[in-house]
C-alpha cells in the first residue's frame, strides 16, 4: 500500500490541476459565505436564523471543486491512457483503488479545513457589524463543533462520492455531470414538489439536502434529518459509490 500511496501523491503534487481546484475550493468557500454574510441585517426586535448555518453557506458552491477533483483522479487517467501504467504498477486493482480514495481524503479534508474555518471566521466578522453581537436577542456566531467539522467531513465525502462515480462512469464530462446533477437538481427538484410528504422524503435522501443538516444549530426539529443521520446518508451514498467503483474496476477490462 505505501508504494501505491506515494505513486498517487506524486502524481497531485507534480500537476497543476488538483492545487487549482482546492484554491478554488477554498476561494469559492469563504467568498460565497462573506457574502452572504454581508447582506444579512440583525433588526432591533432580534435575530433570526441561523448565523452558524449563514457562515457556511459557502460549502454549497465549494463542493463543486472538490466533487471535479474527485472525478479528475480517476478518470483523467482513463481518458489518457495512464490507467493503464498505474495497474501495471500496482497490479492489485483494488489497492490501487484504495490508494486513490485515501489520498483524496487527505487532500480535500486539509482543503477543507482551510475553506471550513475561513467562512466561519469571515462569518463572524461580518456579522457582528451586522448586530449579531451577544447582547440580548442578538446572539453571537456559534462556532459548533458539530457544524465545523460536520462540514469538513462533508466536503471530504463528496470527493468520494466524485470518486466512485468516476469509477464506475469512466468518462470525465459524464462523471461530473452526474455527482453535480446528484448534488444540485434533486434539491431542486424536492423544492418543486407540491407534495410535502415526498419533499421532505427527498430531501432526506439527496445527499446535499440531508449532508448539509449537519450544519445547523437552531430549529432542529424542522429538518429532514438530524444532523448527524443527514450527515450519514452522505456517507452512505459515498460508500456505495466506492464499492462499486472498486468492483467494477477489478471485474472488467481497464
Amino acid at each position: 500500500m505505501r508504494p501505491a500511496l506515494h505513486a498517487e501523491w506524486t502524481k497531485l503534487r507534480t500537476v497543476a490541476g488538483p492545487g487549482w481546484l482546492m484554491l478554488g475550493m477554498i476561494a469559492a468557500t469563504v467568498a460565497l459565505s462573506a457574502a452572504a454574510a454581508s447582506v444579512v441585517t440583525c433588526a432591533a426586535d432580534g435575530c433570526g436564523g441561523d448565523p452558524t448555518k449563514l457562515s457556511l453557506v459557502g460549502v454549497v458552491l465549494g463542493q463543486a471543486p472538490a466533487a471535479v477533483l474527485g472525478v479528475l483522479v480517476i478518470s483523467g487517467e482513463y481518458g489518457s491512457g495512464m490507467i493503464h501504467t498505474t495497474l501495471t504498477a500496482v497490479p492489485h486493482r483494488v489497492t490501487a483503488f484504495a490508494a486513490k480514495a485515501i489520498t483524496l481524503t487527505g487532500v480535500v479534508a486539509a482543503a477543507a479545513t482551510i475553506a471550513v474555518l475561513g467562512s466561519l471566521l469571515a462569518g463572524r466578522l461580518i456579522l457582528s457589524h451586522h448586530g449579531f453581537t451577544a447582547a440580548p436577542g442578538r446572539p453571537a456566531l456559534s462556532l459548533t463543533l458539530r457544524a465545523t467539522t460536520g462540514s469538513i467531513l462533508y466536503l471530504t465525502l463528496i470527493g468520494l462520492l466524485s470518486l466512485g462515480i468516476a469509477a464506475v462512469v469512466r468518462n470525465s464530462a459524464t462523471s461530473i455531470g452526474v455527482i453535480l446533477g446528484l448534488l444540485y437538481l434533486l434539491p431542486l427538484l424536492a423544492q418543486a414538489i407540491g407534495d410535502p410528504h415526498w419533499q421532505r422524503r427527498l430531501e432526506q435522501f439527496a445527499p446535499m439536502s440531508a449532508g448539509l443538516t449537519v450544519q445547523a444549530t437552531t430549529d432542529l426539529g424542522s429538518l429532514p434529518l438530524s444532523p448527524w443521520a443527514g450527515l450519514g446518508v452522505t456517507a452512505g451514498w459515498a460508500a456505495a459509490a466506492l464499492v462499486a467503483g472498486g468492483l467494477l474496476i477489478r471485474t472488467r477490462d481497464a
